[in-house]
Order: C-alpha cells, then sequence, then structure tokens
C-alpha cells in the first residue's frame, strides 16, 4: 500500500493516538503524579490550538521535509466542513496536518523522525 495515497484523515487518526503518547509519557516522566494534572497540562500540548501553533513553529524553523510538507498540506487542504466547536476550520486543519504527519511517520514505522519532531515539540 502506497501511504501516500491513504486518506489523510486516517493518517491523523493513527497520528493523534501516537502524538498524545509521546506527551503523556513525556509529563509522566517530568513527575506529574496527579491524573488532574497530568490531563491540565497535557492540554498545552494536545489541543487543536496547541498542535496547530507547534506545526507553525516545526515549519518557520525548516525542521520538516518536502514530503512532510507534502503530507501537512494534504491534510490542511482536505475538504471537510466539521471541526470542534472550540477552535475555528483553519487551526483544526493545521492540527490535522501534525497529526497526519506524525501518523503517516508511524506507518512508515520511522521512530526515529517522530522522536525529532516531539523532541522539538517538548523541548
Amino acid at each position: 500500500m502506497n501511504l501516500m495515497e491513504v486518506n489523510v484523515l486516517v493518517l491523523a487518526y493513527m497520528g493523534d493516538t501516537v502524538y498524545e503518547n509521546y506527551v503523556r509519557k513525556y509529563l509522566i516522566n517530568k513527575g506529574i503524579g496527579n491524573v488532574n494534572d497530568l490531563q491540565k497540562e497535557a492540554i498545552k500540548y494536545v489541543s487543536a490550538k496547541s498542535q496547530a501553533k507547534y506545526l507553525e513553529e516545526l515549519l518557520n524553523n525548516d525542521m520538516l521535509f518536502e514530503k512532510e510538507i507534502s503530507i501537512v498540506k494534504r491534510a490542511r487542504n482536505y475538504k471537510t466542513t466539521s471541526h470542534p466547536r472550540n477552535c475555528d476550520i483553519i487551526t483544526y486543519k493545521l492540527a490535522t496536518g501534525l497529526e497526519a504527519l506524525i501518523g503517516y511517520l508511524d506507518l512508515i514505522e520511522n521512530k526515529e523522525r517522530i522522536d525529532e519532531i516531539m523532541d522539538f515539540i517538548l523541548r
């Protein structure tokens, strides 16, 4: 299967779980032991607004390769009219782009690249 042809929302579906798992491990390793505190801290990374901001930082710092940018653009440009009520459609599409990228990298089993991107985000 050519992953460049997989629906970007499927890639984002996968990327969402991988991304959130990285964030949870990071916060637990920071020593946060209370579930409510973990949830409050996680929102700083997993909300659509945060993901959109981190994607823009990755792009502005030339952290992404051309193929990765093409995945982000495919997700960003995917025709959809639905989005969460707590953010606008552009923010949602940028967040979906980051999740699709992480999902793609996970499906091609490029953990090293995911580590680089997540280290940048969680720095």
